[in-house]
């Protein structure tokens, strides 16, 4: 099948790397292509290898490819509206932090050093032409049960990844989402101090 093709390229105020600038988030997933395993773990390792305080990489993810029951159990998890699209991914992806080390001691920055983690593991994949869509949207307590997390990891966010499908197979409300204009704050309401 191939890829429909779609510019999302953004409008950005000042000149960034093409890969950022095209990275976008759709919920247009090609429901039959399986997941090209070499830029999975591409992303992967791009993930593996961004910065973290101290270098403890409090960082876990859950691997679930389209087809299995942990896909299933994944998809279970996620709230209504994102059942709707994210079934069709070839992978969903569970980040979870590591908030506390094994002995018990706090890791403040965890949630942190995930995001970063997410973000290589988001650039890689956008650049080998996977896309990625993050999603809030799901219940924690699901995923700690299913996959037995001890209490110091904690499932943070779902991720969506797989080729470019056909907006015309989601809800119709989502289709207009899938072209409509990009926009962002302006960067200068986002920078609060500056000197």
């Amino acid at each position: 099948m191939s890829t429909p093709v779609l510019d999302r390229t953004a409008p950005t105020e000042h000149p960034v790397l093409d890969v950022l600038a095209a990275r976008w988030s759709t919920r247009a997933y090609d429901a039959e292509t399986a997941i090209d395993e070499a830029k999975l773990s591409a992303a992967l390792e791009a993930a593996r290898w961004s910065p973290s305080a101290y270098n403890l990489q409090p960082w876990r993810f859950i691997v679930a490819r389209r087809g299995t029951a942990l896909h299933a159990q994944v998809v279970d998890s996620l709230v209504e509206f994102n059942q709707l699209w994210a079934a069709n991914a070839a992978v969903l992806i569970v980040a979870i932090a590591e908030t506390e080390s094994e002995d018990g001691k706090a890791i403040s920055h965890a949630v942190y050093d995930l995001g970063q983690a997410v973000a290589h593991f988001s650039v890689q994949a956008h650049n080998d032409g996977l896309l990625v869509h993050q999603m809030s949207g799901f219940d924690p307590e699901v995923v700690r049960e299913f996959a037995d997390l001890a209490p110091r990891f904690s499932a943070t966010t779902v991720i969506a990844v797989g080729e470019l499908g056909d907006a015309a197979g989601l809800p119709e409300g989502l289709q207009q989402a899938e072209t409509a204009p990009r926009v962002r704050r302006a960067i200068d309401e986002t920078v609060v101090l500056s000197a």
